[in-house]
């Protein structure tokens, strides 16, 4: 991504930030979510309500290696990775999504099924 990019695309409402997300993941196929130094994914909160966060892009996710988060990895996934861990993951964490938040604002918070249902949908259009 260049820098005009990026400047565009954090300038968006959460919202619209989630559609474009939604688009570039069913057309790269791949996304960006964070990790601990062991391995584990990253979560935070909002009203006690534990959000996963994820990204289309790693110059975007490094936007938000701030306020704490600043020794996190950056790790790259697949549909795969999505369909075969994660999803599970977030089911049993009981984790809403965090889609494209930017710098330490959140970003558009969906449901697992909400989530899913978009994303399959897009993906209809790629295949």
């Amino acid at each position: 991504m260049n820098s005009k990019e990026i400047e565009n695309v954090i300038k968006l409402e959460p919202h619209e930030r989630y559609k474009y997300f939604i688009k570039k993941v069913a057309d790269w196929e791949i996304f960006f979510t964070m990790v601990d130094k062991e391995g584990n994914y990253v979560t935070s909160e909002l009203d006690s309500q534990k959000l996963f966060p994820l990204w289309s892009a790693k110059e975007l996710a490094e936007l938000c290696k701030t306020s704490g988060w600043e020794e996190f990895t950056i790790k790259q996934i697949d549909l795969d990775v999505l369909e075969n861990e994660i999803i599970d993951y977030i089911a049993d964490s009981g984790c809403l999504i965090n889609v494209f938040p930017v710098y330490d604002r959140t970003g558009f918070v969906v449901n697992l099924q909400e989530f899913t249902r978009d994303l399959s949908e897009e993906l209809k259009n790629y295949s």
